[in-house]
């Protein structure tokens, strides 16, 4: 009788023997082989089964390519500066260098849990400053670059965490981190060029195995479009307006116009009866967030009172203040043509402005347009346009009209700078020094870090001035360059600022004298595979794209994109798809499941639950099926593991398809199916070993190493009783042999008109008229009149078409 297994000894065990013996060993010779994991931030809360879901996946991946003979890149470290860990600080009541240190501890014991094959060797921290001294001089090198620029302008202002938003970071209208509406301020910030990255961020996204759907979230995010600048002359005035229009072919149906209410002339076209009204509309529209401005249903808008002309035909038409228009969009300012815009119908319509139909399907005119008309068509009311196909004149008339005077051909992007400076004092201090005579001075590069200085109270001022204001000792300082008293910058850099550029740092973390040597960044990088949520879609790839392309520039390393494949794991959810949180009470720990079934149970039931890519409902209940797996798996190998048992053609055929079977499912990130897979073949095995007494040594050993980036524990432990001498890691992933893997006979259904009479049993590799003669003679006394049709589909049927 086997000795039952004993997860808790078992995985003991090996935790202590990886320890000593590494399976991970880089020995000069294998080609490296980069797998990283989006690394965490140390919550309070610590890691629950869901954060434990994308680390299984990348170390599943992972050991798979260690037994391809791979040198494996798989670091772990912390995303630990930011708004997250101060506000967790701040409602424990500690400083976040206690708190977060403490989270850190406690995250690091949970995921030593998972059994990874982490190199802690190469664990970072963006809060060490022998690592955000590297991030103070990328930004160094950006501003010499011209990419780091201040800016005074209204931004997303959280009042709960009383700080600057990037777009990006704003959700529905709420702050991301703490879900408070957002409203405006007008503040200084530190700005990054990334526009000027714009083209080469939309045109690499075709060199990236990435999901299509990340791809058209961050195509989208550029929002790349081609139109013409118009001006239009203001009625009555010598000035004028200039809009972008990705529409010019429908100039002619312009009726009115819009400026966003920031626009610069917005209080300045106000006729006098309207300035009340418009400085009202102004200040409301102010305390919205971008977001919010642009997914209302509800249209609001103000007239101002004056009137632009039209260019292309010299009609007047109204200038509103709308809060659908963005001032950092184009230029702040919109051409609109109801008919032909279902924002600007509906604009229309509520404040009973002409619609003018341009284009129609087959040239015929819609007598009372219930919606606009936003399909091709034939142009209309146009002028010398008419009769000109829509599309035709979409493509011809930005030119035509730049020759003409009217426009100018304009390539825009939805893309912003990125607000790059925040109002706290959890953060890398940007380093700048403020100098009346020389203006911004960055710190001597031989003098960074700029270190964060400790304080007793660091909490939000609510002014708009980080914390580090109040630090005179910190803030008054000299100017390096003309050596007059000058004063440090006191805005911290956002939480993007470290995790833009971790993952080249890891292969290289204890470089004191360059972010990356030459040497190690061609050797290691990029990122061969990059695992983590779908959320960091836009933010964080996109932020790490643009840094990169930057550090290529400026030639700090050879590549200039980071991640060469991306997967997007789902979420895993409490009961009813609720994200799992504290403060609904659904948080599943895996502490306890750890304890009470091991860690090689609790792995595979996280890829078991359902497609990696898609959200899964979590349920505890359905752990006991895999554990009763792995002791099924462990009982069939301990009790046939010293017999001799020469192996028959079937145990080899089966050997070969669960190869082939679990490859193709592994390569494909099937992982929910190949632990079906390993459940089905496991019970095929037990039966084959019943029906002839035991299973060959071989087929064991293959299962063995098939199952280990799965179960490492359990597989370290059955691959020493098969005999192995070393790690099963030191192991070539198995490959199938066609042949071996093909039926010699096949049993195939014989059927007359679609319906089976019959099943004979045939050669695998039967020709097709021998198949047919074998199935007509099964059926000959079920045949009832001629045949007109004889049908053969190898290994699967054979059909007699009977009339």
């Amino acid at each position: 009788m086997a000795v039952p297994y004993n997860h808790k000894a078992i995985e003991k065990k090996w935790r202590q023997n990886w320890e000593k013996n590494p399976v991970n060993v880089d020995d000069g010779k294998k080609q490296k082989y980069y797998c990283l994991d989006m690394f965490p931030y140390p919550s309070g809360n610590g890691l629950h089964v869901g954060h434990w879901r994308g680390y299984v996946i990348s170390d599943v991946w992972s050991r798979y390519k260690m037994l391809q003979g791979y040198y494996l890149i798989h670091p772990m470290g912390w995303d630990a500066f930011g708004l997250p860990a101060e506000n967790y600080a701040i409602k424990m009541g500690v400083h976040p260098a206690i708190s977060t240190a403490e989270n850190v501890a406690n995250i690091k014991r949970q995921i030593n849990e998972i059994a990874a094959v982490y190199d802690w060797d190469r664990e970072v921290n963006t809060t060490d400053p022998d690592f955000y001294k590297w991030t103070q001089w990328i930004f160094v090198k950006m501003f010499k670059a011209g990419l780091a620029y201040e800016k005074e302008f209204p931004i997303n202002w959280c009042p709960s965490c009383k700080t600057g938003l990037a777009n990006e970071e704003v959700v529905n209208g709420a702050c991301e981190r703490c879900g408070t509406p957002v409203t405006k301020k007008n503040l200084r910030q530190w700005m990054l060029k990334i526009t000027a990255y714009a083209e080469r961020l939309l045109n690499d996204l075709d060199k990236l195995d990435w999901p299509e759907k990340v791809k058209k979230m961050q195509s989208d995010w550029i929002g790349k479009s081609h139109g013409a600048e118009i001006d239009f002359e203001i009625d009555g005035s010598d000035k004028t307006v200039k809009v972008y229009t990705t529409r010019p072919d429908t100039l002619y149906g312009a009726t009115f116009m819009v400026l966003a209410p920031e626009h610069a002339m917005a209080k300045e076209l106000a006729s006098e009866e309207k300035r009340a009204e418009v400085e009202d509309y102004i200040f409301k529209a102010s305390m919205k967030s971008s977001v919010d401005r642009l997914q209302d249903k509800e249209k609001t808008g103000v007239f101002t009172g004056s009137y632009a002309i039209n260019p292309i035909n010299g009609a007047k038409v109204p200038i509103w203040l709308s809060d659908y228009v963005l001032a950092d969009y184009g230029t702040g300012a919109i051409m609109c043509v109801p008919a032909h815009d279902d924002r600007d119908f509906e604009f229309a319509r509520k404040f009973d402005i002409p619609i003018i139909q341009v284009i129609a399907k087959d040239g015929v005119e819609i007598e009372n347009m219930t919606e606009a008309y936003t399909a091709p068509g034939i142009m209309i009311n146009s002028g010398e346009f008419n009769g000109m196909n829509s599309e035709d004149a979409k493509r011809d008339l930005p030119e035509m009209l730049e020759k003409r005077g009217i426009g100018k051909v304009t390539t825009n992007y939805k893309l912003r700078d990125w607000v790059f400076s925040r109002q706290r004092y959890w953060g890398e201090p940007i380093p700048i020094i403020h100098c009346d005579h020389c203006g911004a001075v960055p710190v001597p590069e031989e003098e960074l870090p700029l270190r964060l200085p400790e304080v007793e109270s660091y909490q939000p001022t609510g002014t708009g001035e980080s914390p580090l204001a109040a630090i005179d000792e910190w803030v008054n300082t000299t100017c390096p360059v003309c050596g007059r008293p000058a004063k440090r910058e006191t805005n911290t850099m956002p939480q993007w600022a470290g995790s833009s550029w971790y993952f080249l740092r890891y292969v290289d973390s204890h470089n004191d004298k360059e972010l990356v040597s030459r040497e190690k960044a061609n050797k290691y990088l990029p990122v061969d595979m990059y695992i983590g949520g779908v959320e960091h879609a836009v933010l964080h790839l996109l932020y790490s794209r643009f840094y990169t392309k930057f550090l290529h520039d400026i030639g700090v390393v050879d590549f200039d994109e980071p991640f060469a494949k991306l997967f997007n794991q789902g979420m895993i959810t409490g009961k009813n798809g609720i994200k799992m949180s504290k403060s609904k009470g659904n948080v599943v720990s895996p502490d306890d499941l750890v304890r009470d079934y091991g860690c090689d149970s609790l792995r595979m039931y996280e890829l078991f639950v359902g497609p990696p890519e898609l959200d899964a409902e979590w349920d505890d209940r359905g752990i006991d099926g895999v554990y009763r797996f792995i002791n099924r798996f462990w009982t069939l190998v301990t009790d046939n593991k010293d017999k001799d048992v020469q192996a028959s053609k079937e145990m080899v055929k089966l050997r070969h398809r669960m190869v082939h079977d679990i490859t193709q499912r592994l390569e494909s990130f099937s992982l929910n199916t190949v632990i079906s897979k390993f459940m089905e073949y496991n019970n095929k095995m037990i039966d084959l070993a019943k029906e002839e007494g035991g299973i060959d040594k071989e087929t064991l050993k293959t299962a063995v190493i098939l199952l280990a980036p799965f179960a490492p524990h359990l597989s370290e432990e059955l691959w020493e009783q098969l005999g192995g001498s070393s790690s099963v890691f030191e192991n070539t992933w198995p490959e199938h042999d066609e042949e071996a893997m093909k039926d010699d006979e096949v049993e195939v259904p014989v059927q007359i008109n679609g319906k089976t009479r019959a099943v004979i049993k045939v050669p695998a590799e039967i020709s097709k008229e021998d198949a047919i003669a074998a199935g007509k003679a099964a059926v000959a006394d079920k045949i009832t009149g001629n045949i007109i049709k004889e049908i053969y589909v190898p290994k699967k049927i054979v059909n007699l078409v009977v009339k």
